[in-house]
């Protein structure tokens, strides 16, 4: 679509307001409402924004980092082929946005124009990533001042189903209805928590999408039917926590062939050459790679051995215990359905770095040559040390603190943020890391409830 064509399609929908909306380095999506009769010109010149606004953390308080002071503008300029009707509010659409400097260049710290970065150093590999973000996340109702889920049943019943079966209904229409293509809509472990996975996309598409998903979920749950969905890492401390696991594969940009399928990878080397070599430079970042993929104080809580959630560097295939695990591809389309995934990721992430450090991770992996250890054939934690030793079994950080610092130490993801971005990230998730050390851990579950 064209900046004239969403105007049109604005009008043919009865659209009042459009939200102009971006994703920011602390993982909230934000935005402004534009007004249809100023649309045609805002979809050029895009809306202000103060330079500080990326220094706003989950508690929503200012953080001092230099290069971000409330002093000059960059603009939110909103992608015209990311323009949707949003289903659950009348007469409103929103559209996705790049934050721009007044040249119409990235001002420095953009995720968006970030993974935009990534993904034209993969197709000068001749390598397109397309990926999906599956959706773990809870259904709660307030009562009585308290918080409790709803719609609780066991784990992918029948009951479950039908406990949620209206707003499960409700979200997956409004998902359709703006071009998410829906796979599968699950009643999960935890008590009131659902699972939606959708169709892969391009790597820009599947951050995108991310973001229209997060809030359709949100604004279904709440405007729809009085419920308050959570995208929290752990929202309670008897309830499984809610990942965003990243599904992931590798494509050639000439032929558009999978280049993680090789017919003759057997049950040891599991992929590829090259699929190898990407998951190898995977598990080499995975370290610093979390404070991008699981960057909340409250992700640490998730990230514990026997959840399912992968807390060790490890890879597998069909292993959901290991942070990497290689998917078993399905009969007949085992070309096509290769593919990997990251469980290390929850839905507090910006999709964009998160995805944007993946595909650095992996593509420095190719670059370097690197094999991966042996694949883990079962659960890591319980392993002797010299099974672990094989497979390269080591811990992931235990801490926001801890993943940061590695962060930081990694010249190949910190470096790639660049330099305002990459400041920018360690210093807003520091200064949460400040303010919840010193809070009960039922307090900080309470103060992200509402916020993803």
């Amino acid at each position: 679509m064209t900046p004239d064509d969403v105007v049109a399609q604005a009008a043919a929908d009865g659209v009042r307001l459009v939200r102009f909306l971006y994703c920011d380095p602390s993982g909230v999506i934000r935005g402004k409402n534009v007004h249809v009769g100023q649309l045609a010109g805002k979809l050029r010149e895009g809306v202000g924004l103060t330079r500080a606004q990326n220094a706003v953390n989950v508690l929503e308080d200012l953080v001092d980092i230099d290069g971000m002071a409330p002093v000059g503008e960059v603009r939110i300029v909103p992608d015209p082929t990311t323009y949707t009707r949003l289903p659950w509010v009348r007469a409103t659409a929103s559209v996705i946005c790049d934050q721009l400097d007044h040249d119409g260049l990235d001002w420095g710290s953009c995720p968006r124009s970030f993974l935009k970065r990534v993904i034209g150093v993969a197709a000068e590999r001749g390598i397109r990533v397309m990926a999906s973000f599956e959706n773990e996340f809870y259904l709660a109702q307030e009562r009585d001042g308290e918080v409790i889920p709803f719609g609780n049943g066991p784990v992918y019943s029948s009951a479950g189903m039908d406990r949620a079966a209206g707003v499960m209904l409700d979200i997956a229409n409004a998902l359709t209805d703006q071009g998410i293509e829906v796979e599968q809509a699950i009643n999960e472990y935890g008590p009131g928590q659902q699972e939606i996975a959708v169709r892969y996309r391009d790597a820009l598409a599947a951050a995108d999408q991310q973001l229209k998903f997060r809030d359709t979920v949100r604004g279904v749950a709440e405007n729809g039917h009085g419920l308050i969905a959570s995208f929290a890492p752990k929202p309670w401390a008897e309830g499984i926590g809610s990942g965003a696991h990243i599904h992931f594969s590798l494509w050639s940009t000439a032929g558009g062939t999978n280049l993680l399928y090789d017919a003759d990878a057997g049950p040891d080397r599991l992929l590829s050459d090259i699929g190898r070599s990407f998951v190898a430079g995977v598990l080499d970042h995975l370290p610093a790679l979390v404070a991008l993929t699981c960057p909340s104080y409250n992700s640490y809580e998730r990230l514990a051995p026997n959840a399912w959630a992968g807390s060790t560097v490890s890879w597998g295939l069909d292993n959901r215990e290991c942070t990497v695990r290689v998917a078993s591809s399905f009969w007949g389309r085992e070309a096509e359905s290769t593919n990997v995934e990251l469980k290390a990721c929850d839905p507090s992430c910006n999709p964009y770095l998160a995805l944007g450090g993946l595909i650095l991770a992996g593509l420095d992996g190719i670059e370097r040559g690197l094999e991966p250890p042996e694949p883990a054939r079962k659960n890591p934690t319980r392993m002797t040390p010299e099974e672990q030793a094989r497979c390269g079994i080591r811990p992931l950080p235990a801490s926001l603190r801890e993943a940061l610092a590695n962060l930081q130490d990694d010249p190949v993801l910190f470096g790639g943020l660049g330099d305002l971005l990459g400041r920018c990230v360690v210093a807003v998730r520091t200064a949460e890391a400040d303010v919840f050390d010193a809070m009960a851990p039922d307090a900080v579950r309470a103060a992200v409830l509402r916020v993803f």
